[in-house]
């Protein structure tokens, strides 16, 4: 069996359903294991991680939005609902229970195939890691956490560079200190020792960015800007 393949979990007590399925997803290149029950699935979550779970609701020993929350507990996979129940208040109920599409039957199977590949997609550009942000003469490291002007590290604290890195990703916006405390320290403190901690450490980024093109500019009564000259 080809693991390199993404695995989708098919649990449908439509034997029909699940030939059909089977066979364009594994033309499309997914590998594909299958459940009648939700017993069966379960089984199959303690031993397989698959990518997609395609999950019907009106099952032989119980509904498919009741099987939340377990697939989260051994899974991490989206959930697509693929039922008969079309009403939208069971299209919501499906949302709502913790799935993240919902196609009604009958239905266009190269849709599904569609809807499967772009889990797919979103999956694996999430799994990338993100080695490098380059920003003018700034380059950030983002694996090991140092941060560059013009290829000198600047020698910045863990929480320096995490600061930093919110300023780029969001430059030339204005975020206030409570915003951005939450994003670099969480909530740890309360408000008080949260403008303290923005501050000491816009300060100290501030020295360290003096001699480049980029500046931390105050924005009154909307807190800090990066902007780059």
């Amino acid at each position: 069996m080809d693991n390199e393949r993404p695995l989708v979990l098919m649990v449908e007590d439509d034997l029909d359903i699940t030939v059909l399925n089977k066979k364009w997803l594994e033309v499309a290149g997914y590998e594909t294991i299958s459940a009648e029950t939700l017993d069966e699935a379960r089984m199959l979550l303690k031993i397989r991680s698959p990518d997609v779970i395609i999950l019907d609701i009106l099952l032989q020993d119980g509904n498919g939005l009741g099987f939340f929350p377990e697939p989260r507990q051994n899974s991490s996979a989206p959930v697509l609902f693929l039922t008969a129940q079309a009403k939208p208040e069971e299209r919501l109920a499906g949302l709502v229970s913790g799935g993240n599409d919902y196609i009604t039957k009958p239905y266009d199977i190269a849709e599904l195939s569609v809807r499967v590949k772009n889990f797919i997609t979103l999956k694996q550009n999430a799994n990338k890691p993100v080695e490098n942000v380059v920003f003018g003469s700034l380059k950030l490291d983002i694996i090991s956490g140092l941060a560059y002007l013009n290829g000198v590290d600047i020698n910045l604290s863990a929480k320096e560079f995490a600061l930093l890195q919110v300023f780029v990703s969001n430059r030339d916006k204005a975020m206030d200190i409570d915003y951005l405390y939450k994003r670099v320290w969480g909530n740890q403190g309360g408000a008080e020792a949260g403008v303290g901690a923005v501050r000491t450490a816009v300060s100290r980024l501030r020295v360290k960015l003096e001699d480049s093109e980029f500046m931390i500019v105050a924005r009154r009564g909307a807190g800090y800007s990066f902007i780059k000259e």
